[in-house]
């Protein structure tokens, strides 16, 4: 597993880890060509997410407190060719199974029972709701529901 996606891992939910984790070795596993997963982002604290949705061009419609980064729930990933090229090619098929790489990823993390970004445009990202909207997680945060001596929120 890429170091990178080591230590984004590291900043998500406990909840999740061990899925993510299971998801990526599966990914590095399936995907028998050039390409591997990289986890480019991970947890975001609220002025990060701030930060994003000023930005322009437009990077989120979410402001500070609205996206699951903002509680460790979602990730954004891309793949990496011959260990040093980063692509966002969801259609390209580097390991010649007729599949796009892209895709034996986004079904990896379905199978998980994470949800994928595609629903809103946002073929990098995949979140873990619980159920819960941005809404009562932020409800959480505000009222500082953390595991203890943390900073995610109870599920």
């Amino acid at each position: 597993m890429n170091p990178r996606t080591e230590k984004a891992i590291a900043t998500l939910h406990p909840s999740i880890r061990g899925l993510v984790t299971a998801g990526v070795n599966k990914a590095d596993m399936d995907l028998a060509g050039r390409a591997k997963i990289i986890i480019v982002q991970a947890l975001r604290t609220f002025p990060e997410q701030d930060a994003l949705f000023k930005k322009r061009p437009k990077v989120t419609n979410a402001k500070a407190g609205q996206s699951y980064h903002n509680y460790g729930l979602a990730f954004d990933f891309c793949l990496q060719v011959d260990g040093k090229d980063i692509s966002w090619d969801t259609a390209k098929d580097w390991d010649g199974d007729h599949i796009a790489d892209w895709m034996e990823v986004a079904t990896i993390f379905s199978a998980l029972g994470f949800k994928w970004g595609k629903a809103f445009n946002d073929l990098p990202h995949f979140e873990m709701t619980f159920n819960y909207n941005w809404r009562d997680l932020l409800v959480k945060y505000n009222k500082k529901d953390f595991i203890s001596g943390t900073v995610y929120v109870n599920l």
